[in-house]
């Protein structure tokens, strides 16, 4: 065994380069990806924003970026670097503002499928992982997605060492041997970035205080993240639920909770049995020391987590996410505001999909009924049609429940008559009559439903 160790700390040694070094791999006319979310090689990708002018057509894909991704700042006449992201951050934002950054259509459960059909491949694999353990495994910590199918893909896979990562236990594919990797770079260990802390408004407390009535002992949940989950998450940890089980694409701080209230037991569930299941992670410092280690824990690849048919094998899903906009065709938009890009579709449409053909399974789409725009007016954010160039994320044919602070409805079944009363009537009172009339001109609205 002594031997065995020595031989892995041989090799290790023998991969062993600098961030500068690992930058120079980069050639012009390359194909290069980020592993994305928490995995995103911060470290190297200073090392290779410093070489930007040296290089020509460089594409760069990733996902979620944490911060801004500084290859693609460097060149900010975009000769150097193209830039492709699968769902925006901030910083991700930020770029696409200024021209610097293109977003890449997906369904999050598909993306392993993408890469292994030869539509998005890599010459080179930069990823974050924890310090190499004695059997020679680097794991993944808190971001399993798509790494496994990534690094398979690639011709060079180069890890930066991160010392702050969690080691998570994994269901399937959370981690590489050094026998599948070319070269590992120690990082400076820079603490991981946290989520901030989103304070629930009293709209997210009145959506949440809804939601909660939609639950039972034994349901099967998908939390997204904001103000409302969590303070949903904190009111299932104080209602009594028990036996919840947990297949979510997002491990998030709330379900911490719900753990430590005995809410959560995994043990009704029919996949993944026994286990809180998910494919990455993004909250506290407090969330991730939780799952360093923990049995009761299990990262699985985007395309096993993600994937309707697997989603729809549990009973009683409840999936519940956040949107932007509805429109009065009961299109819902999440990930842009006309021509402006927010985020993206992410596993939003695998969840609405497999929650509906779950036995008992519901999915519920979330959003404050009101905003106020730059300029201090107050908008509804049910509107009768999107503004040119806004994503539907979710189409009508899809919809299951549409949540407001003003109600719930379901609109399976329901004509498009029906599911336009349905909205104007969670819509904000001050803007009911001004849908309605619109209803009228669009043709989706009976003059004999109007309510005295």
């Amino acid at each position: 065994m002594n031997l065995m160790v020595s031989n892995y700390e041989n090799e290790y040694r023998s991969r062993l380069i600098t961030g500068e070094q690992a930058a120079a791999l980069v050639q012009s006319n390359s194909r290069i990806t980020y592993a994305g979310f928490i995995l995103s090689p911060v470290y190297i990708d200073k090392f290779i924003a410093q070489r930007v002018n040296e290089l020509v057509n460089v594409k760069l894909q990733t996902q979620v970026y944490p911060g801004i991704c500084q290859a693609a700042w460097a060149d900010q006449k975009r000769e150097h670097i193209i830039f492709t992201n699968a769902h925006f951050s901030v910083g991700d934002r930020i770029l696409h503002d200024k021209g610097l950054c293109d977003y890449l259509p997906s369904l999050f459960h598909e993306y392993p499928r993408v890469v292994e059909s030869g539509y998005a491949g890599s010459d080179i694999l930069f990823l974050r992982a924890t310090s190499m353990d004695k059997n020679g495994f680097f794991n993944f910590g808190i971001a399993n997605t798509f790494i496994k199918v990534a690094a398979n893909d690639a011709k060079l896979v180069v890890i930066e060492v991160n010392k702050n990562l969690p080691h998570c236990n994994g269901g399937l594919n959370e981690s590489l041997h050094i026998s599948e990797i070319d070269y590992i770079v120690e990082s400076d260990h820079a603490p991981l970035l946290t989520a901030p802390v989103i304070e629930a408004t009293d709209t997210d407390k009145k959506i949440a205080n809804l939601l909660i009535k939609e639950m039972k002992d034994g349901s099967c949940i998908q939390l997204g993240i904001g103000g409302m989950p969590n303070t949903l998450g904190k009111l299932i940890a104080e209602s009594g639920l028990k036996d919840l089980g947990v297949h979510t694409e997002m491990l998030v701080d709330s379900y911490i909770d719900m753990f430590e209230n005995g809410c959560i037991s995994n043990t009704r569930k029919n996949v993944y049995k026994g286990k809180m299941a998910y494919t990455f992670a993004f909250g506290s410092q407090r969330l991730y020391d939780f799952m360093d280690h923990n049995p009761f824990l299990a990262s699985y690849p985007v395309n096993m987590i993600n994937d309707p048919k697997i989603i729809a094998m549990n009973d009683d899903v409840v999936s519940i996410n956040n949107c932007i906009e509805v429109d009065l065709m009961s299109q819902v938009s999440s990930e842009s505001n006309g021509h402006r890009h927010i985020s993206g579709t992410g596993g939003q449409w695998d969840f609405v999909y497999g929650a509906f053909w779950s036995n008992g399974g519901k999915s519920f789409l979330c959003l404050e009924s009101t905003y106020t725009d730059k300029n201090g007016n107050l908008r509804s954010r049910i509107v009768p049609a999107f503004r040119p160039g806004t994503a539907v994320s979710v189409t009508r044919n899809m919809v299951h429940h549409i949540v407001t602070e003003h109600g719930i409805v379901q609109l399976k079944g329901k004509s498009t008559w029906e599911r336009a009363e349905a909205l104007i009537s969670i819509a904000h009172p001050s803007f009911r009559d001004e849908l309605i009339g619109e209803a009228e001109k669009m043709n989706i609205w009976r003059k004999s439903n109007k309510q005295d």
